[in-house]
């Protein structure tokens, strides 16, 4: 029985680690049927050893979503590899350790400007890049963390993943017309690098443990990544500008 994402090209980002929910996503992808090719920065040769682990080989690139010429050479080296693509999956965010940890109120404006440029703009920078190439419609999914409430320690990567929020459903209202969805996957906080670089992260994981309907796992990141793979085939043509939560259900509680 063929896989839901079978003859589906998939460029994914943010494959840093083998706990990580992109790493998840591209195991999953292939699992379903479908050629993926990696993007990595600012090692390259870090994606290139846990992509190794993957089923199948997989080419990895070099990508700065911040970096004006790495974006416009992507869709070349891209389409030399796959020829074409259906899907995006963006997986990408940062914040300098002064916009996190309990430094709200004094992260200065460059710090909190980096944060939305990785971590917002970057979603439809991506896209963009990858436009020329999806020339038969395609499914763009992004990761996000809840940016309904303002969480322990997080900050300013809080305003940034509402800035991400927003800007997938802008994106979905300019691109439904080319037949491209544009969605989000809010996951639950799983032990990744990029949540191993916030300071007090286990404070804000607790929150997990006291409230989730369903049990989480921090150690998990298959639910969301099998989230990411379902909204990329085509089990959802008419689904664009939501946000898909996969967090237990925590969303849906009160204190």
């Amino acid at each position: 029985m063929s896989g839901i994402l079978e003859g589906k090209r998939v460029l994914i980002t943010g494959v840093l680690m083998e706990s990580s929910i992109a790493f998840h996503t591209a195991k999953l992808a292939q699992e379903q049927g479908a050629e993926i090719i990696l993007t990595a920065f600012p090692r390259p040769t870090l994606t290139e050893r846990i992509a190794r682990k993957l089923p199948k080989p997989t080419k990895v690139i070099e990508l700065d979503v911040t970096n004006d010429e790495h974006l416009a050479r992507l869709a070349d080296v891209v389409g030399e590899e796959l020829g074409g693509l259906d899907g995006v999956v963006h997986s990408i965010g940062f914040a300098p350790q002064d916009a996190l940890g309990g430094n709200f109120l004094n992260t200065p404006f460059e710090s909190v400007a980096t944060a939305m440029h990785v971590s917002a703009f970057s979603l439809k920078s991506l896209t963009m890049a990858c436009l020329p190439l999806m020339q038969n419609g395609g499914s763009v999914v992004g990761l996000t963390f809840d940016a309904s409430f303002a969480w322990p320690q997080y900050d300013w990567m809080g305003p940034a993943k509402a800035a991400l929020e927003a800007t997938s459903r802008y994106m979905a209202r300019d691109l439904g017309k080319q037949n491209i969805r544009c969605n989000l996957v809010s996951a639950g906080p799983i032990g990744s690098m990029a949540a191993k670089s916030i300071p007090g992260f286990a404070e804000l994981a607790s929150v997990w443990d006291n409230r989730a309907p369903l049990e989480w796992d921090l150690k998990d990141p298959e639910p969301a990544g099998r989230g990411v793979v379902a909204l990329l085939s085509d089990w959802f043509p008419k689904t664009t500008g939501e946000i898909v939560h996969v967090d237990g259900g925590l969303h849906a509680v009160g204190a």
